[in-house]
């Protein structure tokens, strides 16, 4: 499956229907699909032809219906508007959005999107699904935008022009500064890209003046941090309630083996997994109209509480309550106390079988793409029991592997020259020439500046990238959260120079990287070995040696330091252990 291998005439023509219509999945235009869109079309023709071992009475597997707009509708975009010597020189995202918002989609366009929000009137997801998002070799999670909008006010004149706003939006998105810089990074000119947009429904019910799926998840077929009795073959899940915004950003997720669903994450105590687990989600605002901000992303987005979940009856299936009594967490709402969301009753008790979908989907598709892949998907339970629950399937990717053999046994743990030992790493290979060390000052970090750190490492990241000087990272924490509490909330954009990088536990502990983050897929794209060092685990890091190094620069929270001689960073993708190495891995 390549992203540039499908066209608009490989789907049926959109007739103006969205629901209604003989097909649920339709083009608009004559040029590509892209990425994103290529893969949920033929993720949608296998599921048509899966074994029955993927069809169950209690659940619907379907892809959410959708129409794409083919890449030429972009082309005539940027031409009839004038607008390539502009997107072509960069420049604020805010500033370019708004001009393009200005601009004029073409006339070609305009006749079926009026149809398609004449008739519906519940949420639309416009997706980007451009020509390099999603290749093989650098899949693009993330670097595009997604807007979903309520489409629920009452004069389709409104409906209509959010819906537009929204397609430019995706289209802006496709010279911003994160792509500019991925693009860049992945050996491409941001003249070589062209962008298709998807516009899907969004899988989820309303509740009130929120509107979001029970259940959001991602999976992946290769788990590179297994814990307990998981395997790295064995898979990895994460699951999050509302819409799937709270993985991918590398929020507080729920996090298991989907071939051992009654174990969790291994939280060190009750009260830690109560600090751990998810206490809010994402969901479209179907309330009253947020302030006007067009080149918002998140502009009709809203987060909710567990109480707020709970009065709309959306933890039945997804929670467990904590007694304090017994100091334990038993599955269901049954009595009063905090809730938890540990997925109990689906993954323990059965209910719904999510978890057998999940690993037959993952099976199905790794058969399919002949290689690890992820997917992400979104499940709604239904009022009545004896009705199916809904499981949309959004999206399919190759994971990033690499076949290099490389051997880090147990001794090289202990090799006196190791800055940096872990049995706990992601990726595979070995990477040298490595002489900058870009580092958390330990003595100074304090979680409440994580933005603070996060600006400070982007204007380091951009110097040492300007010098063409690979370095390593290293701080503590989540490197990439969205949520400022779990690590520093740094983009791809802002550490794109880093060729390894090292996360230390916060002092109160913290969970795993999270494997569904798109900052995580796109370490694995790029080959970034990413080191994760636990107190207490035998895993080690040499600070007075780094202490020690001639500082090239220095901010109040990050010091840039450079070796001697080359690092050396050996990473064994088989077993999960990797090593940082002074002296390029040469004589103590």
């Amino acid at each position: 499956m390549t992203s540039d291998g499908a066209t608009s005439r490989d789907l049926p023509r959109f007739d103006r229907r969205f629901f209604g219509g003989a097909e649920t999945l339709t083009a608009i235009g004559s040029g590509a699909l892209g990425g994103k869109a290529t893969g949920l079309l033929a993720a949608h023709q296998a599921l048509a032809g899966r074994t029955d071992a993927l069809r169950f009475s209690e659940l619907e597997i379907v892809v959410p219906t959708m129409t794409v707009i083919a890449t030429d509708i972009f082309d005539l975009f940027l031409s009839r508007n004038r607008l390539r010597d502009l997107v072509y020189a960069g420049g604020d995202d805010r500033r370019l959005a708004l001009e393009l918002q200005r601009a004029e989609l073409p006339t070609e366009l305009l006749g079926d999107l009026w149809d398609l929000v004449r008739q519906v009137h519940s949420p639309l997801a416009v997706r980007s699904s451009s020509l390099l998002e999603d290749a093989l070799a650098h899949p693009f999670a993330g670097v595009y935008a997604t807007k979903m909008i309520p489409n629920n006010q009452h004069d389709p004149e409104t409906r209509f022009r959010k819906l537009t706003e929204a397609v430019k939006f995706v289209f802006a998105s496709t010279f911003f500064r994160e792509a500019r810089g991925y693009v860049r990074a992945a050996g491409h000119g941001i003249e070589e890209e062209k962008m298709a947009v998807i516009v899907q429904e969004v899988v989820g019910r309303r509740h009130g003046p929120r509107y979001y799926p029970d259940v959001a998840g991602v999976a992946r077929s290769f788990n590179y941090y297994p814990a307990g009795p998981a395997r790295p073959a064995e898979g990895v899940v994460d699951l999050a309630l509302g819409l799937g915004k709270t993985i991918v950003e590398g929020g507080r997720t729920w996090t298991y083996s989907p071939a051992h669903p009654r174990s969790g994450p291994p939280f060190n105590s009750v009260e830690h997994m109560l600090e751990q687990t998810q206490t809010e989600f994402w969901a479209v605002n179907m309330g009253p109209p947020p302030a006007y901000d067009p080149v918002a992303e998140t502009e009709y987005l809203v987060r909710g509480d567990l109480a707020d979940a709970e009065a709309e009856g959306t933890l039945r299936h997804i929670a467990s309550t904590y007694d304090s009594g017994s100091d334990r967490v038993a599955p269901g709402l049954r009595s009063a106390g905090p809730r938890v969301l540990n997925f109990a009753p689906l993954l323990q008790f059965g209910e719904w079988p999510l978890n057998e979908a999940v690993r037959g989907l993952l099976r199905l598709f790794e058969e399919r793409l002949g290689s690890a892949v992820e997917i992400e998907f979104a499940l709604t339970f239904p009022d009545e029991r004896d009705r199916p629950a809904r499981l949309g399937f959004l999206q399919v990717r190759p994971m990033a592997t690499s076949g290099e053999t490389v051997e880090v046994g147990e001794e090289r743990l202990r090799d006196p020259r190791a800055v940096v030992a872990s049995t706990r790493v992601m990726g595979n290979g070995v990477t040298e020439h490595i002489r900058d060390v870009v580092f958390v000052k330990p003595e100074s970090f304090d979680i409440r500046h994580s933005r603070t750190i996060a600006g400070e490492v982007e204007r380091l990241n951009a110097a040492l990238t300007a010098q063409a000087r690979p370095y390593l990272l290293m701080g503590f924490g989540r490197w990439g959260s969205a949520d400022p509490w779990l690590g520093i909330p740094v983009t791809w954009a802002q550490i794109s120079g880093a060729r390894a990088i090292v996360e230390s536990s916060l002092p109160a502990g913290a969970a795993d990287m999270s494997q569904g983050a798109h900052f995580f897929h796109n370490l694995l794209s790029f080959r970034v070995a990413y080191f994760s060092v636990t107190e207490g685990e035998g895993a080690t890091i040499d600070w007075p040696w780094l202490r020690s190094l001639p500082v090239r620069s220095e901010t109040p929270f990050v010091r840039h330091a450079e070796a001697p001689d080359p690092l050396r960073v050996e990473v064994d993708g088989r077993c999960g252990r990797g090593v940082v190495l002074r002296g390029n891995g040469g004589p103590p």
